[in-house]
């Protein structure tokens, strides 16, 4: 049983979460908490578990083994109830490509219960926080990535989340935006939105409050980037990176 109880105050807490595909652990014991107004960064190169613990988390996928709770829901037993109090941003675009802009957001909010006047008015507010205004009424499909990563963050924004999952949310989108969109997150966490964010890019990594490494299903490293350097000595979060998994490479050889 998990050490953490529900109403402890965290915004996400896991442990030993693990998810098994036949023989193959694709997250093995993950234990982490994430407290309200951070964000937590989840490292790792691709195919090393993070989505697969995101999608655990956000309640869209069973768990083999371990605990977890997520704004004080239960993974296993209320999914639903968890899905309506966060916001998830997942790796593919997943809004609708044959709808507009506002078309995609109307259709969201709706789905997560908001009124016409209410909806109306976080579609104009979002809109302009995310300068979507030029192409709010264009078809999705035709949308730079850029513009629809900003789409896709506006539809999780919509009823107003204190948890905010991100799936790899600046993947192939120019620098200039990746700033834009960090000082975006930055605002949310200031507002005490808990940020669950996974990113292989270790320049955005720097931007967390915290970070954990996963390398082949396991959480290797967890901790504050400016300590994780200084614990193993390294200037940087990439040269952290490489040497934590050339350790755990060699440790298994």
């Amino acid at each position: 049983m998990s050490t953490v109880s529900p109403d402890s105050g965290y915004a996400v807490d896991a442990e030993n979460l693990s998810r098994l595909f036949g023989r193959f652990t694709a997250v093995d014991r993950v234990s982490l908490t994430v407290n309200y107004g951070e964000i937590f960064g989840f490292l790792g190169a691709n195919g090393a578990g993070k989505t697969t613990a995101i999608r655990m988390l956000c309640g869209l996928l069973m768990p083999s083994s371990g605990t977890g709770h997520v704004a004080g829901f239960d993974i296993y037993r209320q999914p639903e109830m968890i899905k309506r109090h966060i916001g998830y941003m997942s790796q593919k675009f997943s809004l609708y490509p044959d709808l507009t802009g506002r078309e995609n957001l109307d259709f969201y909010g709706a789905a997560y219960g908001l009124g016409n006047a209410e909806l109306k008015k976080r579609i104009a507010e979002l809109t302009d926080r995310l300068e979507l205004g030029q192409f709010i009424n264009e078809l999705s499909r035709e949308l730079p990535v850029g513009w629809r990563q900003r789409l896709a963050l506006a539809a999780a924004l919509l009823h107003r989340p204190r948890i905010l999952f991100l799936d790899e949310p600046t993947g192939g989108v120019d620098p200039v935006y990746r700033r834009h969109f960090w000082g975006l997150l930055y605002e949310l966490a200031d507002s005490g939105v808990a940020i669950f964010v996974t990113t292989h890019y270790m320049d955005e990594a720097e931007y967390c409050g915290r970070i954990s490494i996963m390398h082949r299903g396991r959480i290797i490293e967890q901790g504050r980037p400016f300590d994780l350097k200084r614990k193993h000595a390294t200037q940087s979060l990439d040269d952290l990176f490489v040497n934590l998994i050339r350790n755990q490479e060699v440790e298994r050889a």
